[in-house]
């Protein structure tokens, strides 16, 4: 393309579609409640996905307890008489210790992170209620000034 013709096409594309901002977003005739796009979760929601989470975490944290030690025993057994499968069984052991642990950092990781942002909301929210109560004290300081 030459020069000139990169020109036109420019001229011509700003003859076309005036200087303006467009925002990306979903036609208003959707339909549901006025809050499409929007995250909502209660603290009903937050409270329970904790729950399950620390509820997984203690169980498991027993259950698994006990399936690793039978399986240790039993490679143990196996490979003291001779058997090939103790080896495998004893690395299916490991195997699953790895695994729970995995497990169970996720679920920690979740009930921690839930317990730390109802905080941090909870102190936001304080923060939040202190400077619209500045403000609304400095209003009033003002408004008392001007002799309302």
């Amino acid at each position: 393309m030459a020069w000139e013709e990169w020109e036109q096409a420019k001229a011509a594309a700003a003859g076309r579609h005036a200087t303006r901002m467009q925002l990306n977003q979903y036609p208003a005739d959707q339909g549901g409640d006025g809050t499409q796009g929007d995250l909502v979760a209660g603290h009903k929601d937050l409270e329970a996905v904790g729950k399950a989470a620390h509820d997984l975490f203690v169980d498991f944290t027993t259950y698994s307890g006990h399936a690793r030690v039978a399986s240790a025993a039993a490679a143990g057994g196996l490979k003291g008489e001779g058997f090939a499968l103790g080896a495998a069984l004893d690395h299916v052991t490991e195997r699953w210790s790895e695994q729970t642990r995995t497990l169970l950092d996720a679920c920690a990781h979740i009930s921690n992170h839930l317990r730390f942002t109802k905080n941090q909301h909870a102190a936001d929210d304080s923060y939040i209620a202190g400077a619209v109560s500045s403000i609304a004290t400095l209003d009033k300081g003002f408004d008392d000034r001007k002799g309302h």
